[in-house]
């Protein structure tokens, strides 16, 4: 298991042979919650640089429809191969006890690019409503 609690600086992540499935609710190992949280190796991940729609409970269909679609995009892009994850420069980890990370590929953060998509907001220190 990865202790990320002390992660002060960059760090690839080797995912070459791990596989990410979903699974929505409690813990997990290797899969996808939704648009912006994950499990990897038995820690709970936050995307930190995003907002992305709630998909339980969603508050409206078209959240649940942006929702669905955030996870199965974050579902391919952590398995489209390795990638580094930052500490987040404000906090560890968030009021849920996930540690708050930026997670990147090639130098492009995975957060920004499920913006530049459609599918997240920049994180701005608070949720909006997505209804």
């Amino acid at each position: 298991m990865l202790n990320w609690s002390g992660l002060s600086s960059s760090r690839t992540i080797p995912t070459s042979s791990v596989r990410f499935g979903l699974c929505h609710v409690g813990g997990g190992t290797n899969c996808v919650v939704d648009g912006d949280t994950f499990w990897f190796n038995g820690e709970r991940v936050r995307v930190a640089d995003i907002d992305a729609p709630e998909t339980h409970p969603p508050r409206c269909p078209a959240e649940a429809d942006l929702g669905n679609r955030a996870t199965e995009r974050l579902h391919e892009l952590l398995n489209a191969g390795p990638f580094t994850v930052h500490a987040a420069s404000w906090r560890d980890q968030d009021r849920y006890g996930r540690k708050l990370r930026v997670v990147e590929r090639d130098g492009r953060s995975l957060g920004s690019q499920l913006v530049s998509e459609g599918l997240a907001r920049p994180w701005t220190g608070s949720r909006q409503p997505w209804c």
